[in-house]
């Protein structure tokens, strides 16, 4: 990118850095462009950065329109004109916060707004933080918030248009690291560490995508959760000098295959590309409808 691109680009992230929603406010697009009649419509969250932004920018290769997702106006405009100047693609960005479920109800209302269709929502925003454990802005465990409930959320508010939009897909990027969710100490109130929230959080993901499959069931709505790579050289990990084991590449790939491939079915748990058990805990039917009324509660999803 240029001098005077990158200067253009700072100039404009500083002018829309107060640009996130505040409740009761209707969220507006910082920047791009809507899709043209017959391209694929693609929201990727936190795809300002990492994993995601891998992915929006192999899907814009192509020349699909994404729908961009993050909090950083500087990333995001970034991105967008990387988009735009490669040619093929197009893409819009929407600043929201998933740490707010107001933020996240007006990114889901921008969106029902300005897109009669979407083909793919790619659940690929989390956060795996070091340190003393964290609320929200709601007041919950900021991992299972950002990681889960926001998603939960945010996948409730769209699945209208998905399914008005069928043939389509809903992607979770969840992990290998998992661990059960004890429901009297979901907010991990008590005996808290960052490892244990974030895996909670993962395998939350993944009975979300197993309660939707059956719930989606003839609709032409598909879902599937995946761990894409193994500590990948993503901010995340690289903050916390966690020891690099993968590329956001290796990652991506495993991304496009549950977006590209057919006959995948849906409810489906995928070690990149390979289908594979989950932990126990998300195959008791119980539980999930167990967690499903708390995340409804704590949400108020309709």
């Amino acid at each position: 990118m240029s001098p005077i691109a990158r200067v253009t680009i700072t100039l404009l992230a500083t002018s829309f850095g107060l640009s996130l929603p505040v409740s009761g406010q209707e969220l507006q697009p910082v920047s791009g462009r809507a899709p043209t009649e017959g391209q694929q419509v693609v929201l990727v969250t936190g795809s300002t950065g990492g994993l995601g932004r891998e992915v929006a920018r192999i899907l814009a290769s192509r020349g699909d329109h994404i729908i961009v997702h993050g909090r950083s106006a500087e990333r995001g405009l970034e991105l967008v004109a990387e988009i735009e100047a490669e040619g093929r693609g197009s893409a819009r960005l929407y600043l929201a916060d998933l740490g707010s479920f107001d933020e996240v109800r007006a990114l889901a209302g921008a969106i029902r707004r300005d897109y009669p269709r979407l083909d793919v929502l790619l659940n690929n925003a989390g956060v795996w933080l070091e340190g003393p454990r964290r609320l929200s802005n709601d007041g919950h465990e900021l991992h299972f918030q950002v990681n889960y409930l926001s998603g939960f959320l945010l996948t409730r508010e769209l699945l209208p248009l998905l399914r008005q939009s069928a043939p389509s897909r809903i992607v979770h990027v969840s992990s290998v690291a998992q661990q059960p969710i004890d429901f009297d100490n979901v907010m991990l109130e008590r005996e808290y560490s960052d490892g244990r929230a974030y895996a909670q959080s993962k395998l939350a993901q993944i009975m979300l995508t197993f309660d939707l499959a059956e719930e989606l069931d003839g609709s032409g709505v598909t879902t599937n959760a995946l761990h894409p790579a193994t500590m990948m050289d993503t901010d995340m990990v690289l903050e916390r000098s966690a020891r690099v084991r993968s590329s956001v590449h290796d990652g991506a790939a495993a991304v496009m295959y549950l977006i590209d491939e057919n006959d995948l079915g849906s409810g489906g748990y995928f070690n990149q590309t390979n289908p594979t058990r989950a932990n126990q805990q998300a195959y008791d039917k119980n539980t999930r409808q167990r967690l499903r009324a708390l995340a409804e509660r704590l949400t108020a999803a309709r």
